[in-house]
């Protein structure tokens, strides 16, 4: 089985579910902040990295050995539960715009942590180290993106932001 159909739920979560439940919604998932010095490097390589990520695995195939599979679809399926909700989430923020219930109020990020994990069981179904190394890029750029999303929200929303950051970590 092609590595590209591990891809179809991810799309449809993350751009068709989100569209449906608030148009909005999906501007802001895209919107990316000012960015200064190294964020703009990572921004690049974040760029990169999301096509990659969306390209190589339509020249990977599944892979069923029992260990990777098992575990890869373990992993898999729990990216795609917190991809939904997630996306749920984010599309219905707080009046003042600050998204605080569900999985944001464990987590600042709970989307990128839900992609990591999504790719992750992808990469362990394929058994690609090179799509992992991907992942790997995509993620550590994404830490630099996050610290310009929290200082721009932060310019945004002030004390209320900054009360919020001492109550909840920024990934788990």
């Amino acid at each position: 089985m092609n590595g590209f159909l591990l891809l179809i739920p991810f799309i449809l979560i993350r751009f068709g579910f989100l569209s449906i439940l608030n148009r909005e919604g999906v501007k802001r998932a895209a919107f990316f902040p000012p960015l200064i010095g190294k964020e703009k490097i990572a921004y690049w390589f974040y760029q990169i990295s999301s096509i990659l990520i969306f390209v190589y695995p339509f020249f990977l195939k599944i892979k069923t050995g029992p260990y990777w599979f098992y575990a890869g679809l373990a992993t898999y399926g729990l990216g795609a539960l917190l991809c939904l909700v997630s996306v749920l989430n984010f599309a219905k923020p707080a009046e003042n715009g600050i998204n605080l219930k569900g999985l944001y109020w464990i987590s600042r990020n709970p989307m990128y942590v839900a992609y990591f994990i999504y790719f992750l069981g992808c990469v362990l179904l394929t058994q690609s180290l090179p799509l992992f190394a991907m992942l790997m890029v995509f993620q550590i750029s994404a830490h630099w993106i996050i610290l310009s999303e929290e200082r721009w929200c932060i310019k945004k929303f002030g004390e209320e932001y900054k009360d919020y950051m001492n109550k909840v970590r920024r990934y788990v």
